[in-house]
């Protein structure tokens, strides 16, 4: 089998090869959803360098640098699966931007609005997952690890491709989810999941999150599991300044990705510039 031209073949042992390696779901999905894209573009062209490099143009004048250097991470990863590493593209270089564009930052105000709103809609499940991703900052894929054991203990002990970490669960918080798990008849096993007692999935999640917006009178792009992650991020950094502790906490390798969720907003950043007083 030719490996230089991307087949149907060849996306299935590629997206065998992404499980082989324990990549989460979503990626593999992004990652073959990618991959079929460029073997549209190549029309049954072998793959090469320069056609390489007129697909990364083409997605220039297309995407936002962060989307196109997404993109190409996929491509790159098929090339080494492929065998091609010569082939490999380099990712845009993107300047760190030290501060993130208001239309995209939850607040503090909005977050609280939402837990009012999903206390009057009589959401409780809702409400207790916003004091949970609020409360703690993990991901949506490790919410399964917030069981009636963990809340017990205080802690919750997340075990993802291949990492192992420890979520420290507020006193406040375990209150909280303990007399909601009691009332929900729930007592071992995950906190949160259906009414037929599976895990609640991101698409759920994201779904009744965005119908509390209306009510809540908050911009429905500002609303997802991962923006409560930046809110808890820009929080605990206000009061605790240590970005190599904070980090640890969210579970990053690199502490470059926790800088990103600490981004202030523009206004933000105008308010410190005009505190310097150095335009007279």
């Amino acid at each position: 089998m030719r490996r230089d031209i991307i087949t149907r073949a060849m996306i299935e042992e590629f997206q065998n090869y992404l499980w082989e390696h324990e990549k989460a779901k979503l990626t593999i999905q992004k990652y073959i959803s990618e991959i079929e894209n460029l073997k549209e573009f190549l029309q049954g062209q072998p793959i090469g360098k320069s056609r390489l490099l007129e697909y990364r143009g083409q997605l220039q004048e297309r995407y936002k640098a962060r989307t196109v250097n997404a993109k190409l991470s996929a491509i790159n990863a098929y090339l080494v699966f492929s065998g091609m590493e010569a082939c490999k593209v380099k990712l845009l270089k993107i300047q760190h931007c030290s501060f993130i564009e208001e239309n995209k930052e939850l607040s503090e105000a909005e977050y609280r609005r939402l837990l009012s709103s999903a206390g009057k809609l009589k959401n409780k499940r809702m409400y207790y997952l916003l004091l949970t991703f609020g409360g703690t900052g993990i991901r949506v894929s490790e919410l399964p690890f917030i069981t009636v054991e963990a809340v017990r203990t205080g802690r919750a002990d997340i075990n993802l491709k291949g990492k192992n970490r420890t979520v420290i669960l507020p006193k406040k918080l375990t209150d909280k989810l303990s007399r909601y798990a009691k009332e929900q008849g729930i007592h071992t096993g995950a906190v949160f999941c259906t009414s037929s007692g599976k895990k609640l999935d991101r698409s759920n999640i994201c779904h009744d999150m965005k119908k509390l917006c209306k009510e809540a009178n908050v911009d429905v792009h500002k609303v997802s599991p991962h923006n409560f992650r930046h809110l808890f991020a820009r929080c605990f950094y206000a009061v605790h300044k240590n970005l190599a502790h904070l980090a640890d906490i969210l579970g990053h390798s690199s502490v470059e990705t926790t800088r990103i969720y600490v981004q202030t907003s523009i206004r933000e950043h105008e308010r410190i510039i005009s505190k310097m007083k150095l335009v007279v």
